[in-house]
């Protein structure tokens, strides 16, 4: 007869489980029970593995910024295995400050004990600027298993290079992960670089928050602080027939590399914990410079066909938000030159009529405001009224105007621009390219009233407004319901 078939009454009851006499456990025995102590304490002793982790900071002019962004590694969770301070083209003090953190580092974390080195390469001339500085560093760590690219104004929270390490290497499918950038708003001196700052921190939280609701899919890799795997870096070598993960073709080398990551079967990501203070354009004139160089190599890279060296790649899943921004602003210019020019008309005959339904988008925009300073990890009072009193976030809205037609202009005049020079030129103060988009609306403005009021017969200014002023009503409309339901989502506790 089976085991299996036996009832209760088959055999003697079994001692207690705890017995010594019991036959499933065994007899205790001290010498054993030594041995597993000190085979438990072997185990915990054994290395585990510790992927490494290269760091490359490409520096031009940040005299007055790289010794806290060292500083701000120094004090991580997760120290770099290496950093290299790659300086190009300089002509501050940057090379003397770096120099003085120039060697091993440790420091006691909360992780324990860690070290690393901090090498500091001046490689003087160098024509591809922070492009032939992330390639030079590449150089340096590709034997590594990632590399972190932080830019030299970058100060990042301590515990950033520990969140991307372990969220990059939970998953082989990754091929970089960007942090969450919020700009820096400290040390701001006079109300216009207030201003300014209060307008890109919004801007860069709304462009977070939508990767993070995306999957966390992240467009851009952002150069300010972003780790890459060095074997998806290999991948884009090998699939683009480049020598260098990074080309200098391109205006926005960050972007392409995220295009050709994502294209080498990576996935492009942003992280929901590591944060990094970044800094921003406290002038019109530096940050125009900026945001047409961005603006201009965005256009490049959504182009359909080839302008240069880099192919458009218009379908590009990555560049699906880029197209979103371009319409949306397409439609933010349409429908305030329109406002103002029916408004003008219309007091110019005397037919302006107030309908209080006019208020409902300005409303819709500042609460829509409101969540975004609201989303904010490290919102202050400026963000809350940047906000709330609508004329500064309409103000920045028609500077960011101003950029996105100039961008479009100059990729259409194929003008042959050092944009990256014209970025440095405008920091140090120089040109006046910035007042141009300006100056054209003052002369659209001008030359529609002169001839709106001179040459047109007021039944005729009677028609186009019945027409005109229906068609912005419309448009208005789907815009305002479009601000409405992007309000309403939800975060899911995310932090931008």
């Amino acid at each position: 007869m089976s085991a299996s078939n036996l009832g209760p009454e088959a055999g003697p009851p079994l001692p207690p489980a705890g017995s010594l006499e019991h036959p499933y456990v065994r007899t205790a025995d001290p010498g054993l029970a030594a041995y597993e102590g000190r085979f438990l304490d072997e185990v915990e002793e054994l290395p585990t593995y510790r992927p490494t982790v290269g760091c490359v900071i490409p520096a031009y002019n940040e005299a007055e910024t790289i010794a806290g962004v060292l500083d701000a590694l120094l004090q991580q969770t997760r120290l770099p295995d290496a950093i290299h301070v790659v300086i190009n083209n300089t002509s501050d003090d940057s090379v003397e400050i770096a120099s003085h953190y120039a060697g091993p580092q440790t420091r006691m974390t909360a992780n324990g004990e860690q070290s690393t080195v901090i090498y500091v390469h001046d490689i003087g001339k160098n024509p591809d600027k922070k492009v032939g500085a992330l390639n030079y560093g590449y150089s340096l760590v590709e034997t590594m298993d990632y590399l972190l690219g932080v830019d030299g104004d970058t100060t990042p929270e301590p515990d950033a290079v520990e969140h991307l390490v372990d969220e990059i290497a939970s998953d082989d499918r990754i091929g970089g992960i960007s942090a969450i950038y919020s700009i820096d708003d400290s040390a701001l001196d006079g109300w216009m670089s207030k201003f300014l700052i209060a307008g890109q921190r919004a801007q860069f939280s709304a462009f977070n928050m939508q990767n993070l609701l995306k999957g966390r899919n992240m467009a851009v890799l952002g150069g300010q602080f972003s780790i890459f795997s060095t074997q998806a870096l290999r991948d884009v070598m090998r699939d683009s027939h480049q020598r260098t993960p990074w080309v200098n073709d391109s205006e926005v080398e960050d972007s392409l590399l995220s295009l050709q990551i994502k294209s080498a079967g990576y996935l492009t990501k942003i992280s929901s914990r590591a944060r990094a203070h970044v800094g921003g354009m406290t002038t019109l004139r530096s940050l125009d410079a900026q945001q047409v160089k961005w603006n201009f190599g965005a256009i490049d890279l959504m182009w359909p066909g080839q302008r240069g060296d880099t192919k458009g790649q218009p379908f590009h899943p990555n560049l699906r938000l880029r197209w979103f921004e371009h319409m949306s602003m397409i439609i933010n210019i349409t429908t305030r030159t329109l406002f103002i020019l029916l408004l003008a008309g219309s007091l110019n005959i005397s037919a302006f009529v107030f309908s209080p339904w006019w208020v409902i988008p300005p409303l819709a925009a500042v609460w829509l405001n409101f969540r975004v300073a609201r989303s904010m990890a490290f919102a202050n009072r400026r963000d809350y009224l940047f906000a709330l009193l609508v004329f500064p976030a309409e103000i920045y809205m028609v500077i960011r105007m101003g950029h996105f037609i100039r961008a479009w202009l100059k990729f259409f005049s194929r003008q042959q621009t050092d944009n990256w020079a014209a970025q440095a030129k405008a920091e140090r103060g120089k040109g006046i390219a910035w007042l141009y988009p300006f100056v054209a609306f003052g002369v659209v403005f001008g030359v529609f009233f002169a001839v709106w009021s001179q040459l047109l017969p007021i039944p005729l200014r009677s028609d186009i407004l019945a027409v005109a002023w229906p068609i912005l009503g419309l448009i208005t409309v789907l815009q305002t319901a479009w601000m409405i339901i992007k309000s309403m989502k939800r975060y899911r506790g995310f932090k931008a």
